[in-house]
């Protein structure tokens, strides 16, 4: 696995030179989710979709 540092290169060497730093914060804020989110999932560290609705219906009260 590459490092953080090698993957914000790639990152940005992927980015049209017309980039803003806006988008360049997004696509690596997403990029940092991804990894999260995979993390998350290989660890058991997730919930199912109906604990979701359950959790968001609470939120809505």
């Amino acid at each position: 696995m590459s490092t953080a540092k090698d993957q914000i290169k790639q990152i940005l060497e992927s980015q049209p030179d017309d980039s803003s730093y806006d988008d360049i914060l997004r696509e690596l804020a997403f990029k940092r989710m991804i990894i999260k989110g995979m993390s998350d999932q290989k660890s058991g560290a997730v919930i199912s979709n109906e604990d979701m609705k359950e959790r968001i219906r609470e939120w809505q009260k």
